[in-house]
């Protein structure tokens, strides 16, 4: 029996709900499978903790996860506490010190959702966007002088490195070659940014020299959010910088249909620390308490969690036992335009992973 240690973050607003609906069918797929086992440790690390202790997670926290295979993470943030005080107290807390650099994050038309886009449909929206997820614009490099002064001054400064750039854009033209079309899109804004983002697209060219066989084209990111949006069969594989990404990734979502199906893979590529897994939609407060949020970001980020951990039958039956429920209007959310719930989506979805043969 393969064992599996998982550290769940719930953290705050419907990702305590998702993260537990999650954990269900987990473990019932588990059972049925018969073939592994997921030890579940739990972490308060949350906005609630923040306000009890001054901080969302212990000093150590990124330590203590290195113990384990993965994380499933919920989200973060609260309306009553600054988000930079959130992301970097907890999300990006974990992200850089385990350095997750590869950010992946697929996107289609799942059975039964309908993308805003007239004539979309899955075949012609199926991207993977990688989000380079530790330098860049999210480096952490600026500050603050002269506060309350006329003259006060803020700076955030983008990073970019070549081994940091380097290994992104590696890791997306492994990504894109081993995807049926071999094709990527390097996403960048050189023609304004002239330091780093010269190099993210001098890197991007040398690396693309090792990878003869797969298509590659440039895109600078406006022009990019036009190519999304009207010409979706056009991309597959698309690689971009952490702001870059962040945005590009929100918009891939809703054409597809819903942020609220959309999944994210935060990987350590080499496995020297465990990787986190979380959906993308956030704490989404204005929803919490009221059982309707929608758990298919989070079966389906599950289900990247389950390929990362080498089981990959079981990963398959849970993305079939997703189509399956998503096909089926009646269980839509109301982010989908139905009005079904938490609970009821995650009791289809059990039911269809008890009742699978095959």
């Amino acid at each position: 029996m393969r064992t599996h240690r998982i550290a769940a973050i719930p953290g705050d607003g419907i990702g305590v709900e998702v993260v537990a609906a999650g954990l269900e069918v987990l473990h019932a797929l588990a059972a049925r499978d018969g073939g592994f086992e997921l030890e579940v440790s739990h972490f308060d690390w949350s906005t609630d903790r923040y306000r009890r202790t001054g901080a969302f997670m212990p000093a150590d926290g990124a330590d203590q996860l290195r113990a384990f295979d993965a994380i499933l993470f919920g989200a973060v943030g609260a309306p009553d506490v600054p988000d930079h005080l959130t992301l970097w107290g907890l999300r990006l807390a974990i992200c850089q010190p385990l350095d997750q650099y590869a950010n992946v994050r697929p996107t289609r038309v799942l059975p039964g959702i309908q993308s805003p886009l007239r004539h979309v449909n899955g075949g012609e929206l199926d991207w993977v966007i990688v989000r380079e997820n530790s330098e860049g614009e999210y480096a952490g490099q600026g500050g603050r002088s002269h506060p309350g002064l006329p003259l006060e001054v803020a700076t955030d400064v983008s990073v970019y490195t070549r081994a940091g750039v380097e290994r992104i854009m590696r890791f997306a033209f492994s990504l894109a070659r081993s995807r049926p079309r071999k094709l990527l899109t390097v996403v960048t804004k050189s023609n304004a940014q002239r330091h780093g983002m010269v190099l993210w697209d001098q890197i991007a060219a040398e690396v693309a020299a090792d990878f003869p066989d797969v298509s590659w084209d440039k895109m600078l990111v406006d022009a990019m959010t036009v190519r999304m949006t009207m010409k979706p069969a056009s991309l597959d594989t698309i690689v971009a910088t952490n702001l870059h990404a962040d945005i590009l990734s929100d918009l891939a979502a809703a054409l597809a249909g819903s942020i609220g199906v959309a999944p994210t893979a935060n990987l350590n590529p080499e496995r020297d620390t465990p990787s986190m897994f979380e959906p993308i939609h956030g704490s989404a407060f204005d929803i919490t308490g009221k059982g309707i949020a929608n758990p298919v970001a989070t079966f389906w980020t599950a289900a990247m969690m389950l390929e990362h951990l080498g089981e990959r039958p079981a990963a398959e039956r849970l993305m079939k036992a997703v189509e399956k429920v998503t096909a089926d209007t009646s269980l839509h959310t109301p982010d989908l335009g139905g009005s079904a719930t938490t609970r009821a989506v995650t009791d289809a979805m059990l039911a269809t992973i008890r009742g699978d043969n095959s």
